[in-house]
C-alpha cells in the first residue's frame, strides 16, 4: 500500500484533527465495549444468588486486575441492592447503560466530525498539487498524454481516493481500537479460548485476501478507461462541427460505446469483488463464533475451562462486538485496494520529473541588450532530428522571418527559444547568456507570444488582455487595444471591456480573437516578440487588420516571425528559408526573389493559389 502512504503524507498539515479523531475513537471504543460488558455482571447479580459478592475485593496486582474489576463492580451492585432494592438498582443499571450508549455515540459523532476537516483538506491539497504540477510540467508531457486522462486524474481519481481511502482512515483508527480493547478483555477472561480465536482469525484473513488480489488490477484498468471516455467527450465537443459535417456521429458513438462497455465490464468485476467482502467476512465471523461455541462450550460442560456458563455467555457477546469491526476492516481493505489504483495514477503525475529544469544558480535577466544566438543546435521530438546543427543570430531591433514548408522546423525554434522544449545539442544564448542559466520566469518575461491559435479564456476582455500584467491600469489596456486594432470592435460589444467572451472566446470572430491576443502581447511590452503564423488562419480582411496591428506592435522590438503567408513578411530585415531543419536561403524579400530559388518557388506557389 505504498501509494496509500503517499496520500497520507498530506495528513501532516491537519495533524491536530488526526489526534482529536484518535482521542475520540479511543473513547468510543472504550464505551462501546463497556456498553456490552455492563449487562453481564448485572444479570448475574439480579437473577442469581450464587454470584453475589458480599465481601469487598482486595487488589492483588496487575495479573488479577480482571477479576478485581469484575468483583468490585459486583460488590457495588450488591451493596446498592441492599440499600435501594432490586427495582431501583434495575433502574440505575438501565440509566447507566443508556449513558454508556450516549457517550459511545457522542464520541463516534465527534470522531466523524473532526475527520471531515482532514478528508476535505487532503482532497483540496491533492487537487491543488495536481493543478500546480500540470501547469509546471513541460509542453512535451502533454503531447504524449490525452487531455481526458489528465482530467480524469484530477476529478474521478481524486474522488475515488476520497471515497475509498480517506473514508477508510476513520475505520482504520476506530475499529482496530475496538478489536484491541475487546481482545485484551477476552485474554483476561480466558487465555486458552482467545488463543483458539487467534488461530481461526488469520485463516479467515487469508481467505479474504486471496479474493481481493485482482481488485486493484481491475481498478487500475477501470480508471484508465475513465480517462479514455473523458478524452472522447473532450474531442467530441472540440470537433463537433467536423463530426456533424462528415456525418460521423455513428462512428464516434461506436468508439465511445466501446469504451463505456469496457468500463462496465471492469467495474462489474470490481463491484462484485468489493460487495463480496462484507457477506464473506460476516459468514467467516459466524463460522468462527460457531467454532468457539463448540470448543468453548465443550470446555465449560467438561468443567476444564476458566469460564463458567455466565462468563462464557459474556465472552461470546464480547467476541460478537469484535465481529462487526473486523467486517468493517475487511471492507475497508477492499476499498483501499480499489483506491490504491487511483492513488497510483495521481502520484504518477505528482512524481513526474520536470525535464525543463532550472539551473541551481540561474540568474534573473530583466533586460535584453544585444542579440539572440542559436549556436549549432540540434533537436528531435522523437527519433528524427527536426533541426540539426542549426545556427542563427538575431540582432536587437531586427525582424527576422522564418519561412518554409510544414515540418521544416520553424515553430520548433519558437518552442526552443521560450524553453517549452530544451535543445538536444548546442545552445541558445541571449546577450551571450545560455537560456538554461536564466530563470524560466524572467526568460519568458522578455518575450511576447502571438500564436496561430488564439488562446483565450472564459472571462472578460479586460482579464484576457491583462493575463501577463495583472496590475495593469485601464488606460494601459485601452492603449494596447488601440495598437492591436481591437478597441473599435470592443466598443461595439454590449459591456465593452467587461464583456465575457465565452469558452475559448467563441463569441468572437477569428480576427477579433487574434487582435485580443496581440493586445495581450502589446500590454506585456516585452523587448522580444515571437509571432508563430499569427495570420495564417484569418480571412483577407481580418489579415489586413491584424497585419497592421502586428506592424505597430513590432516597432522598436526584436521580432522572430514564423510565417506561412509570405505577404506578411515583405518588410522583414532578414528572411530565412528553412528546409528539413537547415537554412537554404537568407536575405531580404527582393534579394531572395531575384535569386529565383526556394523562396521564389514558395512565393510563386502562393501567388498562383
Amino acid at each position: 500500500m505504498g501509494y496509500f502512504k503517499d496520500i497520507l503524507k498530506y495528513e501532516k498539515k491537519y495533524r491536530k484533527f488526526t489526534i482529536l479523531n484518535i482521542l475520540f475513537n479511543i473513547l468510543y471504543a472504550i464505551f462501546n465495549v463497556l456498553s456490552v460488558l455492563a449487562f453481564i455482571p448485572v444479570l448475574n447479580i439480579l437473577f442469581s444468588t450464587e454470584r453475589k459478592v458480599i465481601t469487598k475485593p482486595i487488589y492483588e496486582g496487575i495479573i488479577g486486575i480482571g477479576n478485581y474489576l469484575e468483583n468490585s463492580f459486583n460488590y457495588f451492585i450488591y451493596q446498592k441492592i441492599i440499600d435501594d432494592g432490586e427495582i431501583n438498582v434495575l433502574l440505575f443499571i438501565c440509566l447507566l447503560s443508556l449513558s454508556l450508549f450516549f457517550f459511545k455515540n457522542l464520541f463516534r459523532y465527534l470522531a466523524s466530525y473532526v475527520i471531515t476537516f482532514l478528508r476535505t483538506g487532503i482532497v483540496k491539497d491533492l487537487r491543488d498539487q495536481l493543478y500546480k504540477k500540470i501547469v509546471e510540467l513541460p509542453v512535451a508531457y502533454f503531447t504524449e498524454k490525452r487531455k481526458g486522462d489528465i482530467i480524469a486524474r484530477m476529478t474521478s481519481d481524486v474522488q475515488e481516493v476520497e471515497n475509498s481511502i480517506l473514508t477508510s482512515i476513520e475505520t482504520i483508527v476506530r475499529e482496530p481500537l475496538t478489536v484491541f480493547i475487546s481482545i485484551t478483555i477476552m485474554l483476561f477472561m480466558s487465555l486458552k479460548l482467545t488463543l483458539f480465536v487467534f488461530i481461526l482469525l488469520p485463516l479467515s484473513g487469508f481467505i479474504i485476501s486471496s479474493i481481493s488480489k485482482k481488485l486493484k488490477a481491475n481498478s487500475v484498468k477501470a480508471q484508465k478507461e475513465t480517462g479514455n471516455f473523458l478524452s472522447f467527450i473532450e474531442e467530441t465537443l472540440t470537433g463537433l462541427r467536423i463530426i456533424k459535417g462528415f456525418n460521423a456521429e455513428n462512428v464516434i458513438q461506436k468508439k465511445f460505446n466501446s469504451s463505456t462497455h469496457s468500463f462496465k465490464k471492469l467495474m462489474k468485476s470490481v463491484f462484485h469483488r468489493q460487495t463480496l467482502a462484507s457477506p464473506m467476512s460476516e459468514f467467516l465471523g459466524s463460522a468462527t463464533i460457531i467454532a468457539i461455541l463448540w470448543y468453548g462450550g465443550a470446555e465449560v460442560i467438561n468443567k476444564t475451562s476458566d469460564l463458567d456458563s455466565s462468563k462464557f455467555l459474556g465472552y461470546i457477546l464480547l467476541f460478537y462486538t469484535v465481529l462487526n469491526p473486523i467486517k468493517l476492516i475487511t471492507t475497508t481493505f477492499y476499498n483501499i485496494q480499489k483506491g490504491e489504483a487511483s492513488a497510483e495514477r495521481i502520484m504518477t503525475v505528482l512524481n513526474t520529473e520536470n525535464t525543463i529544469k532550472e539551473a541551481p544558480n540561474a540568474i534573473i535577466k530583466e533586460t535584453f541588450e544585444s542579440k539572440i544566438e542559436f549556436k549549432n543546435i540540434s533537436f528531435k521530438y522523437k527519433n528524427e532530428y527536426v533541426l540539426e546543427d542549426f545556427s542563427l543570430t538575431v540582432l536587437k531591433g531586427e525582424t527576422v522571418a522564418l519561412v518554409g514548408q510544414s515540418g521544416s522546423g520553424k515553430s520548433t525554434l519558437a518552442n526552443l527559444i521560450t524553453r517549452f522544449y530544451d535543445v538536444n545539442k548546442g545552445e541558445i544564448l541571449i546577450d551571450g547568456q545560455n537560456i538554461k542559466h536564466i530563470t524560466k520566469k524572467s526568460l519568458r518575461n522578455l518575450m511576447g507570444i502571438v500564436s496561430q491559435d488564439s488562446i483565450l479564456f472564459n472571462d472578460t476582455i479586460t482579464n484576457n488582455i491583462k493575463l501577463g500584467i495583472q496590475n495593469a491600469q485601464d488606460t494601459a489596456i485601452l492603449k494596447a487595444s488601440k495598437i492591436a486594432n481591437a478597441d473599435e470592435f470592443i466598443q461595439n460589444l454590449p459591456h465593452k471591456y467587461n464583456t465575457n467572451i465565452g469558452d475559448g472566446g467563441n463569441t468572437l470572430s477569428g480576427g477579433q480573437k487574434q487582435r485580443l491576443s496581440i493586445a495581450r502581447a502589446v500590454l506585456k511590452n516585452p523587448p522580444i516578440m515571437i509571432l508563430d503564423e499569427a495570420t495564417s488562419a484569418l480571412d483577407t480582411e481580418s489579415e489586413q487588420l491584424v497585419q497592421i496591428a502586428l506592424e505597430k506592435m513590432m516597432e522598436n522590438r526584436t521580432s522572430v516571425v514564423i510565417a506561412h503567408r509570405l505577404s506578411t513578411i515583405q518588410k522583414a530585415d532578414k528572411i530565412l528559408v528553412l528546409k528539413k531543419g537547415k537554412i537554404v536561403e537568407q536575405g531580404k524579400h527582393q534579394e531572395l526573389l531575384a535569386k529565383k530559388g526556394e523562396y521564389f518557388k514558395l512565393v510563386t506557389m502562393q501567388s498562383l493559389s
